[in-house]
């Protein structure tokens, strides 16, 4: 199975061309990760009803605060065992890779157990109307279930892309795909389980997911490789490293989440229409997203061993070419998306309001894309030096500053859907504008942070 070890050399030679072999198949994992919920919303909206599908519309902000939150937390795994690998210091790297998983059990078990005591609280906080809340807390309860299993594909995923493997993950997720799809169209059509059911059948993929990388991670040769009797043994150091770039990066990626609960709330008191609506803009939409997240951590992982290696002009180039490849790929995206949006809502929808409220979503989000583009990439860099918390909490501030006011002002004000949906692109504006200065506030200090410490090594 040759097609399953495909590590990169990012150390020497080219950049582009590696970059885009690592960051397609990890945009294509993102997407597919998508699927469970797109396979969720369509098949809920064509067998079940529309109060179904804003179930699980309302829920997105919900599971995306948790998951983007466990992203975040192993994008620091993917940054210690990079650098260890650039260092060549493999028996480092292996006592993270241990650290890794133990860590990824732990998160996931306490995510679920605190998601499954606070379901109801959730369901009043964001104001579901009374006839989705039932189906809205039934599919929560079911989803977080399968909590533990995300977090040890996520966390595995990191380890793994961490040597230029983007591939294994992707395989492992285009079966557990398929899994929740053929699951979703029988617990609906043949044993009549309903949103329930499907939420389950997504909790078992993912289930199916984990348990490929964790097999795979077990036979493979090297400092990667997965040892039974090691799996809870947790090194202090690596651990320290982690968590010191992984929850400033998981604070990051959950903001957006956070600042879309307050948005999905306004999106509740606008009606059952407008949250089909939104769910199914936001299925099509953050396809998008996985493709700039995927080029994203391309730069992390690369600009992490580069650094690790001690070749600081290199990760500059990592970054320039990143951005040229994620705002090119970005703006094509983002035309074709819209071009074809109400093609591509019709698959979730026969409604004309709901596919024309979804338009209005898909034109104040999906185009100004090319932003989030802007975003990522230097956040994603200065990640990969080691440098977290301060690009988060510009990110945390900003945008949920500005996103907060807005609907409580603006929005309050004037209480439509596009109103409301003009947030996305001014948010993404302010905040690039800042995390601009400080990159190249951080670029001049980079040279003496490395002389300091060298000296220290």
């Amino acid at each position: 199975m040759a097609f399953f070890s495909k590590n990169i050399d990012m150390l020497n030679g080219t950049i582009w061309d590696k970059m885009v072999v690592f960051a397609i198949p990890l945009a294509l994992t993102g997407v597919l990760q998508q699927l469970y919920n797109l396979a969720d919303v369509a098949v809920l909206g064509h067998f079940v009803s529309n109060e179904a599908v804003a179930a699980v519309g309302t829920n997105v902000p919900i599971v995306g605060l948790i998951v983007a939150f466990c992203i975040g937390l192993s994008i620091g795994a993917n940054v210690v065992v990079a650098r260890y690998l650039g260092m060549r210091k493999y028996d480092d790297a292996s006592k993270a890779v241990h650290t890794a998983f133990a860590t990824a059990v732990i998160f996931g078990v306490i995510a679920m157990v605190i998601g499954e005591l606070c379901s109801s609280i959730l369901m009043v906080w964001m104001q579901v109307p009374p006839n989705v809340v039932r189906h809205s807390e039934i599919y929560l309860q079911m989803y977080l279930l399968g909590m533990p299993f995300i977090s040890i594909y996520n966390f595995l995923s990191a380890v793994m892309r961490s040597q230029g493997d983007t591939q294994t993950p992707l395989w492992a997720l285009c079966i557990a795909s398929v899994f929740n799809a053929l699951g979703d169209l029988f617990v609906v059509t043949v044993v009549d389980w309903g949103i329930g059911g499907v939420a389950l059948m997504t909790a078992l993929a993912n289930l199916l997911a984990s348990g490929i990388l964790v097999y795979r991670l077990m036979r493979t040769d090297g400092p990667l490789r997965l040892y039974p009797k090691r799996l809870f043994k947790m090194d202090k150091k690596a651990l320290r490293s982690m968590i010191k770039i992984g929850w400033p990066a998981g604070l990051q990626s959950s903001v957006f989440s956070l600042s879309n609960l307050i948005i999905q709330s306004a999106i509740n008191s606008l009606g059952a229409d407008v949250m089909a609506a939104s769910v199914a803009a936001f299925t099509i939409e953050i396809n998008c997203y996985c493709v700039i997240n995927g080029f994203g951590l391309a730069a992390t992982t690369f600009i992490s061993q580069n650094y690790g290696a001690g070749n600081l002009e290199r990760c500059k180039r990592i970054t320039r070419v990143n951005m040229a490849l994620n705002i090119g790929i970005t703006v094509v995206l983002s035309v074709l998306i819209y071009g074809f949006g109400r093609y591509l809502l019709g698959f979730f929808t026969q409604s004309e309001e709901i596919i024309s409220l979804g338009m209005i979503r898909l034109l104040w989000v999906v185009i100004p894309e090319p932003l989030n583009s802007v975003m990522e990439v230097l956040s994603d860099s200065m990640r990969g030096y080691g440098y977290s918390l301060p690009p988060a909490i510009i990110t945390v501030v900003v945008i949920c500053t500005i996103r907060i006011v807005w609907v409580y002002s603006v929005f309050a004000a004037k209480p439509t859907y596009e109103i409301l949906m003009m947030v996305y692109p001014l948010s993404w504006l302010v905040t690039s504008i800042c995390l601009t200065f400080l990159y190249f506030r951080f670029m001049k200090q980079l040279p003496a942070k490395r002389c300091r410490t060298a000296v220290k090594k």
